[in-house]
């Protein structure tokens, strides 16, 4: 399993970023995938994910600001972020949607996003 994040660098609050994550070795069809983030000092949060069949589910510090979406045809996920705050200032990495499994996958290399006012 390889998990590539990019997209990320520096934004005035209330702007927007996307964020890109590349996927092999974890099928879409078969794999819930998500997009976590760590700020300093902070623990490594779950704060979207896409289910197998396309679900989506956020943590409620992003909802209705943020969307994940994915191409399964490119093993690509995505996260658009809008309405940024300097909260979201972290590094942000794709995994599979369950924290415990991608803890066992391990950590690809993330992306920094980071928010100023």
């Amino acid at each position: 399993v390889q998990l590539q994040a990019s997209g990320g660098g520096l934004v005035q609050a209330g702007g927007s970023l996307r964020v890109t994550c590349a996927a092999s070795g974890l099928p879409f069809s078969i794999n819930g995938m998500g997009w976590y983030r760590q700020a300093p000092g902070n623990q490594r949060e779950l704060v979207a994910s896409i289910s197998s069949s396309g679900d989506t589910d956020y943590a409620d510090s992003v909802k209705g600001r943020f969307t994940i979406s994915r191409d399964s045809a490119k093993n690509t996920v995505y996260l658009q972020m809008n309405s940024l705050k300097p909260e979201d200032t972290a590094v942000y990495y794709c995994n599979r949607d369950d924290p415990r499994i991608a803890t066992m996958i391990g950590w690809g290399q993330g992306t920094k996003v980071t928010v100023f006012s």
